[in-house]
């Protein structure tokens, strides 16, 4: 089965066109990263996988549901989407496993009843991505990294078989940044992880595990393949349309420079 299946996906707002002939497909045990700058429509497609927007036309298929023949709501149960945009929303007084057990309920606070064992669960998912140290501390006195952990670990809360990484690094040091990415390869290597896509326009931020590699660009897709075998110069120079150069990292990871 496809976690994700996009057959010649388009979608017009105020009849510009924003995303073209998207064709894509991420198999069970895929980890992959989205590249693309600032308005290539990452978030649009996104929100279409997510199915928060409806696609002007194509076929999108995620775990195993088309669209168009399914409970979307029952879908979105299944997927856990992760963005800084959802920082705002939550309450400086909320302790951090609080906010991790909304994830169950797919809420901004809690209003249902919950157990011990709930409570429990969602600091044991804390614990198991590097943030056992914030348990019992409030929203407001987390840095923008430890935030970012917490949701994440909320999005970890109903166990859901794919993963949304939406530019997570966005606000954070280079030190709370590395401390972040070493969580999120934590996550991706372990024996029961979602799979998971994980969007930047920062070649520095892609880890060695995710292996696949999606340029998106003005709305269309550019190249898709193999990570190892896209991150060249030639390549890159043709998607930024600007002369480049590739810098390795530490454990194959790469950083882009202009020449």
């Amino acid at each position: 089965m496809s976690i994700v299946r996009l057959e010649k996906v388009g979608f017009t707002r105020d009849k510009k066109r924003l995303l073209n002939d998207i064709s894509w497909s991420i198999q069970k045990d895929q980890h992959w990263a989205i590249l693309g700058l600032n308005g290539a429509g990452k978030t649009l497609l996104l929100q279409i996988i997510c199915g928060y927007l409806w696609p002007s036309d194509g076929t999108v298929e995620v775990l195993g549901q088309t669209f168009g023949k399914s409970s979307i709501p029952d879908l979105q149960r299944r997927i856990g989407w992760i963005s800084t945009a959802l920082q705002y929303r939550i309450r400086g007084n909320e302790t951090a496993e609080k906010i991790v057990l909304s994830g169950k309920f797919a809420s901004i606070g809690i209003y249902q009843k919950y157990t011990d064992s709930e409570l429990n669960r969602a600091k044991g998912i804390l614990a198991q991505v590097g943030g056992e140290h914030l348990i019992g501390k409030k929203y407001d006195v987390l840095s923008q990294g430890e935030r970012q952990l917490i949701l994440i670990a909320r999005g970890l809360m109903t166990e859901p078989e794919l993963l949304i990484l939406d530019e997570p690094c966005n606000g954070l040091d280079l030190f709370a940044r590395e401390k972040l990415l070493k969580q999120i390869e934590g996550i991706a290597q372990s024996t029961v992880s979602p799979t998971i896509v994980y969007v930047t326009h920062h070649t520095e931020e892609i880890l060695p595990c995710f292996e696949n590699l999606l340029l998106l660009k003005d709305g269309q897709i550019t190249a898709k393949g193999q990570r190892e075998n896209l991150f060249t110069e030639e390549i890159l120079t043709n998607f930024y349309s600007e002369s480049i150069q590739l810098l390795p990292l530490k454990k194959d990871r790469f950083a882009v420079y202009p020449k």
